[in-house]
Order: structure tokens, then C-alpha cells, then sequence
């Protein structure tokens, strides 16, 4: 397998154009602008269309009338850009069309600043947009699962008919990695709602509206299964050390890299711990954080936030152990030493 050394926002276009993407519209801001300036150079060189929009209102609503025609399409900023896409994210999950969503946090809110951060977790992953609707949220922790998951961002959209997210804080974007470069994806499932300008698809109908009360009903309930669906198969989560753990750390992104060595660092002084990272922020790994719930004797869960992923652990383990929480924000990343302290701070108040 062929190997290269590349920035995690790159990584994230070499995914895309190995899952047969072949349309980029966005608006470029720090720290996703890799994204777009790579985007803009490979794109066109594969046949495919990249287009700087206006603003990010009109790039998302680019990626609509792409994903409309039945074309693997996606669009990238950072949380503000973001933000202002959250109108055309709704309309793309009540049309039920396929499409990649990728931000790479920053801190907050407001402008804030270009440091990395986590505080997006309640825009995606509970949906920063208007009305009833969920998207799969992905979460890589370095530049293959960028690559990696960015594929499996595609898979899962055109699976699910749904926009799918890939969420990762600055720090993962920036960051250089060897990538194992995948192969590329062959075959594309029919899409016979697509909107080709052919008679075959005349009949298609692509909307979000429905002015009846029980039309829009049912189109909810419609929308509710698909998203149970998702639930019961598309949890996904990575494990370290948990197989004899009294406590279980939580974390996602560049704080889970930064947690294993902390996980280490504790079991080298005698503390059974182990982390669990989700990899899907939706679907929650909520199942197997209450299995653990069972028999470890408290949580402790790190964001670069000041804690919005803990409200889910949370809620998964129903009060049947103590979680605590420990982050940093501002564009600043908890060291090994500080989620030491924190481990060790966890087992001295909930008893060894």
C-alpha cells in the first residue's frame, strides 16, 4: 500500500476523491483552508468541479443542488462558516440527499480564534440547524482516520439517503502524518430519486417542504426510522486498556491521543485505567458506556471544551457511577500531566 506524508486536512480531499466525490464547494477559513486549497488543485485534475462560493450560505446550497443530481458532493469550514451553513444542512437532511459535512473546530464563540478546540459538539452533534432531524457525526483522532473516515462519511450518506458530518478539532487538522492510501471506490449505489435532466428521472421530486400537517408528520416518522437504523448499526468506538479497568477516561480527537499517554502514565503508577474513544459522536457508544458503567468505580472524560460531550457519557451511564470532567478551551489542549492529575484526582474522590 502506497504511503504519504500529509496534513490531516489534506487527507480529508484524498478521501473524498478516493470515494468517488467529484464535487468541492466551500469557502476557505482557518484552520480547514488546506482543505479547499487542495480541493482546488486535485479536483479539477480528476474530471471533478471545485468552486469557491461566495459565502457559505451559497457553498452549502451548491452542495444541495449537486447532491440533488445524485453526484458524491461535499462541502468544509470552520465552526463560524459553519454555523451559516446550519440553514442548508436542515434543508439537505428534510430532502434526505446525500452529502459530506466536514468542520475543523476552532475556539469560540464568535470569531474567537484559529486555536484548536471541541466546542462545536452541541452544533453537530445535537443539530445546529431548525427542525427534527440527525446526522452521523464522525470523529477522527489523526490523518489516516481522515482519510478513513472521510470514505466512510460518503459510504454512510448515500447508504442512509442523509448528510453526514466529520467533525475534527484544528490540532487533527493541521497535523502531519504517514497515510496509507486506500483503494478507491468502484462501484456506486443507483440512485433512481436523483434529479438528472432525463426522462427516466422526470418523475423525481426533490424537496423539503410539506405543507400538510400529517404529510410533514410522516415524513419525520419516515426520517426517525432511517435514524434508528443508524443507531443499532453505526456505533463506532476504539478502546485502550479496559480489559481489567477500575476507571474508564473519555475522549475523542487530539485530547484522546494526548489521554493514552495519560492512561499510561497511571497504569505505570499502579491505577487500572482505561480509555474508551467514541469514534461516531451520533450514534453515541452509549450501549457500551453503560455496560462498563456496571463494574468500573467511576468516569472521568477530557474535552477541549468546557464540557459538552460529558452530558452524553452522562446520560449513558444513568448515575450508576461518577463522572467527572476535565477540560481546556481557548485553542488550549490538556497535557499528559494535567489528565494524570485528573485520573488521579478521580480515584482519590471516588475511593480506590
Amino acid at each position: 500500500m502506497r504511503q504519504e506524508l500529509m496534513k490531516g486536512n489534506e487527507a480529508i480531499v484524498l478521501g473524498a476523491l478516493l470515494a468517488g466525490c467529484r464535487s468541492y464547494f466551500g469557502y476557505p477559513i482557518t484552520p480547514a483552508s488546506e482543505i479547499a486549497e487542495t480541493a482546488a488543485v486535485m479536483f479539477p485534475r480528476l474530471g471533478g468541479t471545485f468552486l469557491q462560493a461566495e459565502s457559505e450560505v451559497a457553498a452549502i446550497n451548491m452542495v444541495y443542488g449537486a447532491a440533488s443530481t445524485g453526484q458524491r458532493t461535499m462541502t468544509a469550514s470552520s465552526s463560524p462558516g459553519i454555523s451559516l451553513k446550519m440553514e442548508g444542512i436542515s434543508y439537505c437532511a428534510g430532502s434526505e440527499l446525500p452529502c459530506v459535512v466536514v468542520n475543523i473546530m476552532r475556539g469560540g464563540p464568535g470569531l474567537g480564534n484559529i486555536g484548536p478546540e471541541q466546542s462545536d459538539y452541541f452544533q453537530m452533534v445535537k443539530g445546529g440547524g431548525h427542525g427534527n432531524y440527525r446526522m452521523p457525526v464522525l470523529a477522527p483522532n489523526g490523518a489516516q482516520e481522515m482519510c478513513d473516515l472521510t470514505m466512510l462519511a460518503f459510504e454512510l450518506a448515500d447508504k442512509y439517503r442523509n448528510p453526514v458530518a466529520l467533525v475534527a478539532d484544528g490540532f487533527i487538522g493541521q497535523m502531519m502524518e504517514p497515510v496509507n492510501v486506500p483503494n478507491p471506490v468502484r462501484t456506486f449505489p443507483d440512485k433512481p430519486w436523483a434529479v438528472k435532466g432525463t426522462g427516466d428521472t422526470r418523475d423525481s421530486l426533490i424537496s423539503s417542504i410539506h405543507l400538510d400537517h400529517n404529510e410533514l408528520e410522516d415524513h419525520i416518522r419516515h426520517m426517525y426510522a432511517k435514524y434508528a437504523e443508524i443507531e443499532k448499526n453505526e456505533v463506532r468506538f476504539e478502546e485502550y486498556r479496559l480489559e481489567d479497568a477500575d476507571y474508564v477516561t473519555v475522549a475523542y480527537g487530539i485530547v484522546s491521543r494526548v489521554l493514552m499517554s495519560a492512561v499510561d502514565q497511571a497504569r505505570a503508577a499502579g491505577i487500572k485505567v482505561g480509555m474508551l474513544r467514541p469514534i461516531t459522536l451520533w450514534p453515541f457508544p452509549a450501549p457500551r458506556l453503560k455496560q462498563l458503567a456496571g463494574h468500573v468505580k467511576g468516569i472521568l472524560v477530557s474535552e477541549c471544551s468546557t464540557g459538552m460531550m460529558v452530558e452524553d457519557v452522562k446520560l449513558a451511564v444513568e448515575c450508576r457511577v461518577p463522572v467527572q470532567f476535565y477540560g481546556r478551551n481557548g485553542g488550549n489542549i490538556p497535557s499528559a500531566r494535567e489528565l494524570y492529575d485528573a485520573i488521579v484526582k478521580l480515584t482519590n474522590t471516588v475511593g480506590s
